[in-house]
């Protein structure tokens, strides 16, 4: 039997500054328990889903379970991405630094509405490598309309070597369209200091002059980690997550601790 999820769940908590948790109220309940469409719609609202008490799925049954809501991104490596950190990694993905903020599928044919997390292996607390969520929307909802006006103009190019499972060339207006809810979004990807990070990312501003492509790249990095717009996520072992992709920018902390931490990721179109 499944089992739908609403807002109005009475097991859900809300999160802060948004997103919610909802708990297993039954011993036993697994993932495949709960209806996707119905988790989805929760997600679309909510922006983050944490799910805790609930047993994982295999691989195989993962993206079945994911299907069933529409098309599955799959990559060179296929539809599921281990997410840990590796003795000889080519990617800043899997290194132990920090991750900047990005939106998923910015290098991919289609860019995905949902993304799921299931953590086989949790941190331990003060360990980092926390899962760092900002609220676009609200980002420039709150922004003055002089500011607004200037992001309208901008538009980006981003350039990486393909040395993980995506690179190329991009070029992307800076501010978008949400295709659920018509709210307008950013569309940003933080540059990747080559001193710093593995497979760094350059970017190109254009659309407005030097200044002020200077003036909204250095507002954007105090702007976007403002804490009021940010859910900072702890993953413990078992823990589950629904991430909306279009609205919400992520990135990582870097480890402190332990790098035990082991992720599978997979993406809804």
């Amino acid at each position: 039997m499944t089992h739908s999820l609403s807002r109005s769940c009475p097991s859900g908590t809300d999160l802060r500054p948004f997103g919610t948790v909802i708990t297993a109220a039954v011993p036993g309940t697994s993932l495949g328990d709960i209806a996707i469409d119905g988790l989805l719609e929760t997600a679309l609202s909510a922006k983050v889903v944490v799910l805790r008490g609930y047993e994982l799925l295999g691989i195989e049954e993962l993206e079945s379970y994911c299907a069933a809501a529409g098309e599955i991104l799959r990559w060179d490596f296929g539809a599921v991405l281990d997410l840990d950190v590796r003795d000889d990694p080519q990617n800043y993905l899997f290194d132990s630094g920090d991750v900047p903020f990005h939106w998923d599928g910015a290098f991919a044919a289609h860019v995905p509405s949902f993304f799921l997390f299931q953590c086989v292996t949790g941190s331990p607390a003060g360990a980092g490598g926390e899962t760092v969520f900002c609220d676009s929307v609200t980002v420039y909802d709150e922004a003055p309309e002089e500011l607004r006006e200037l992001w309208r103009r901008t538009t980006v190019t981003y350039r990486t070597d393909k040395l993980a499972h995506y690179g190329g060339l991009l070029t992307s207006p800076l501010l978008g369209t949400h295709p659920a809810t018509g709210e307008t979004v950013i569309r940003y990807a933080e540059p990747l200091d080559p001193a710093r990070y593995l497979n760094p990312l350059f970017l190109t501003v254009e659309g407005v002059s030097p200044e002020d492509a200077s003036y909204v790249m250095e507002d954007l990095a105090i702007r976007l980690h403002d804490p009021k717009y940010c859910y900072t996520h702890h993953w413990d072992s078992g823990d589950i997550m629904i991430v909306e992709n279009h609205g919400l920018l992520h990135g990582r902390n870097r480890f402190t601790g332990s790098t035990r931490r082991r992720l599978q990721r997979i993406q809804i179109i």
